[in-house]
């Protein structure tokens, strides 16, 4: 072989070892001992370095807070018809928002009205509007000017108090909610957990 062969053949093979790696994904041993380095520091701070992880789960989901239902068991501050009723909406809580909305999924939702709302869910507007109402009385739901006009009828969204059930990361709720359930009766102040 010549030399010119020679270094084409070497090329070659390091161009494959270097497509190898890549599509492996492998680091250096320097990259390694400097990695193992930065959780070094991390840890002596009591911090820790995790991998980035893939979302592989992109389910929609309402957090019930348990402890505080069971107060509101023990204290028995909803009625039987609150409790499923309030079940029955936890499918259209909206992420973030915790307004009832009309379609989890969609990016930018539309707030239900109490019409909707009972057409979801099966029942009669009339059956569900003093549900709603006493809701709103014990601080468990919340009702404020979506903005939407029906017919010359001012529209209202319905919220639910996320320190009974939440749908978003509980350690960054949303300050117009928190605004919203700042006052609440005295049953809830004494909720065990407290998103705020």
């Amino acid at each position: 072989m010549t030399l010119g062969e020679n270094l084409q053949n070497a090329e070659e093979k390091a161009r494959i070892r270097d497509f190898e790696n890549e599509r492996n994904n492998q680091f250096s041993s320097e990259d390694l001992q400097t990695a193992n380095e930065l959780a070094e520091k991390a840890s002596k701070q009591r911090m820790r370095l995790v991998p980035e992880r893939k979302v592989k789960n992109r389910a929609k989901f309402v957090q019930i807070i348990q402890q505080n239902i069971m107060y509101l068991q023990r204290v028995k501050y909803l009625s039987n018809a609150e409790k499923v009723f309030l079940l029955d909406i936890s499918g259209y809580v909206g992420f973030l928002s915790n307004c009832i909305v009309d379609d989890v999924n969609l990016k930018n939702p539309v707030p239900m009205t109490q019409t909707d709302l009972a057409n979801a869910i099966g029942r009669y507007k009339t059956k569900v509007s003093p549900i709603i109402n006493s809701l709103i009385d014990k601080g468990v739901m919340a009702r404020s000017e979506s903005g939407l006009d029906d017919n010359n009828v001012r529209a209202y969204a319905l919220f639910v108090n996320p320190n009974i059930m939440f749908s978003g990361n509980r350690d960054d709720v949303n300050p117009t909610l928190k605004a919203m359930f700042k006052k609440v009766p005295k049953d809830l102040k004494n909720l065990p957990i407290k998103l705020f």
